[in-house]
């Protein structure tokens, strides 16, 4: 395990449950690769091209497979439009490794100019300081300053879909610039629902229990019926749909979150479905905590007949699961019909700009970043990936080349995330150390999921107690 070292005044001891925690795939589904903190090859040397005069403009993202490669062959193309700028971008194998390489570049004064991050880090990046004591970052509201292009760029900020608009407005501005955003989804082995007799995939807890009796009771029945990842993602999915706050203050909407609800109606409503499924044998775990892998592969090889994940895998799933001979329907993450639906919180992750760049660095990095995601490129990074198109435009050229015509499943997560209802709960979540906060929940769900026995309140109480003494310790170094 590593330290975050994102910490005030240059702390850099702390005590390594506090924020050292594994940075495994998220729900952006970086790759499960450990690493040191170090530069990327080739180094962070900021000065112009000899050659060309061209203004260095450095994109570190979480990505080492074929989104990066995506990432490239963009970055070339923009160098290609604007030769004043050469865009380069260096791929991490996970958040945890980019972060710490970005604070020691920061601290030899050649930092990147974009850093990609996931969401649940967003209140430490936004607590995280230079060795001047300055912010690491910079608000790209602040940074647009009103302008509707940029050397001929346009800016996208205001056509970015509503979900992710949200999560990353804090205090009235647009902080970041979203890019890979996901939600989860319920994917159904439509081959196995027509022979239980099941006319829709499961919409509610309720309809997923009817649906695996029915399933289970088939001559050729799978082992088991629903599967996902043991992952603190999906649980806040499961809060966001029940209208239930993770932290004080309005979900660390109308301020620094000081306390976590881990033991609310909520989670325990969630928890005691999710180990009911459990001991009936209709969920079956993985044995290893955020296997995203394991059960994408339980699906894909009809040892169930449900899958609930991230929808960024949607190409991914879909056309895999056509090559293995059955038909693969998306829809809505099924609700508590005892509550109802309010709505799903994103997943993934967004491009942060660096604070205190050059002038022309900053404005080469604000004209990639909303270049990359002009219509025509966010529906290419739609149509390859899976995650959301993330503006209007991007949905409406898709609409119009008849994607999702063709690809119906491919539309469902932006679908669920703009029916969300807009409250603190569904804008998700601002709480600080929270991915070890998380840790605690997949540790608590999978004690949950091996003893058959154990106490769902008494459980959740425990974890309740250990979340808020990590976010204690962490309010308190920010106070120091």
């Amino acid at each position: 395990m590593k330290n975050y070292r994102f910490l005030r005044r240059n702390i850099l001891s702390i005590t390594a449950a506090l924020i050292a925690v594994s940075f495994t795939t998220q729900a952006c589904r970086s790759p499960e690769t450990a690493a040191t903190a170090t530069a990327p090859e080739g180094g962070t040397e900021q000065a112009a091209n000899p050659q060309t005069g061209a203004t260095p403009i450095q994109m570190w993202i979480a990505f080492t497979d074929y989104r990066l490669d995506w990432a490239r062959e963009k970055a070339a193309e923009f160098n290609q439009q604007y030769p004043e700028f050469e865009v380069t971008v260096e791929g991490y194998p996970d958040y945890e490794t980019l972060f710490d390489s970005a604070l020691l570049a920061s601290e030899q004064g050649n930092p990147p100019a974009i850093m990609h991050f996931f969401e649940a880090a967003t209140q430490e990046i936004r607590d995280a300081v230079t060795p001047q004591g300055e912010p690491l970052v910079k608000s790209v509201a602040q940074a647009i300053d009103g302008r509707s292009e940029i050397n001929g760029v346009p800016v996208i900020l205001n056509d970015v879909v509503s979900a992710p608009r949200n999560y990353y407005t804090i205090d009235g501005e647009f902080q970041s610039m979203p890019w890979n955003t996901s939600s989860t989804i319920l994917f159904s082995n439509a081959d196995m629902l027509e022979a239980a007799g099941i006319e829709e995939p499961p919409a509610t807890w309720e309809e997923v229990e009817q649906a695996c009796e029915q399933i289970l009771a088939l001559p050729e029945a799978p082992a088991n019926c629903i599967t996902w990842p043991n992952h603190s993602w999906i649980v806040e999915q499961a809060m966001a749909q029940q209208d239930e706050l993770l932290a004080n203050e309005e979900n660390g909407r109308e301020g620094r979150a000081t306390e976590v609800f881990l033991n609310s109606d909520g989670m325990t409503n969630f928890m005691t479905w999710w180990k009911e499924l459990n001991d009936q044998n209709y969920y079956v775990y993985t044995g290893s905590q955020r296997d995203w892998d394991g059960t994408n592969n339980a699906f894909l090889s009809q040892q169930v007949a449900f899958l609930l994940t991230s929808s960024s895998d949607t190409t991914a799933i879909t056309e895999s699961g056509a090559e293995a001979g059955f038909d693969v329907v998306a829809s809505f993450m099924p609700y508590n019909q005892a509550v109802g639906r309010s709505g799903n919180v994103i997943g993934g992750a967004t491009l942060w700009l660096l604070n205190g760049l050059e002038a022309e660095t900053e404005t080469g990095a604000l004209m990639f970043m909303n270049w990359l995601n002009n219509p025509e490129n966010a529906a290419d990074w739609h149509k390859v990936t899976g995650y959301i198109p993330i503006t209007d435009g991007a949905i409406e050229l898709l609409e119009r080349e008849g994607w999702y015509d063709e690809n119906p499943n491919s539309k469902v997560a932006s679908d669920q995330l703009a029916e969300s209802e807009t409250t603190p709960a569904t804008l998700g979540v601002l709480v600080g150390n929270f991915v070890a906060i998380r840790d605690v929940v997949t540790t608590t769900a999978e004690s949950l999921l091996v003893n058959q026995g154990q106490d769902v309140d008494s459980a959740l109480e425990s974890a309740n107690q250990q979340a808020n003494r990590l976010l204690e310790d962490y309010n308190a170094l920010q106070e120091e």
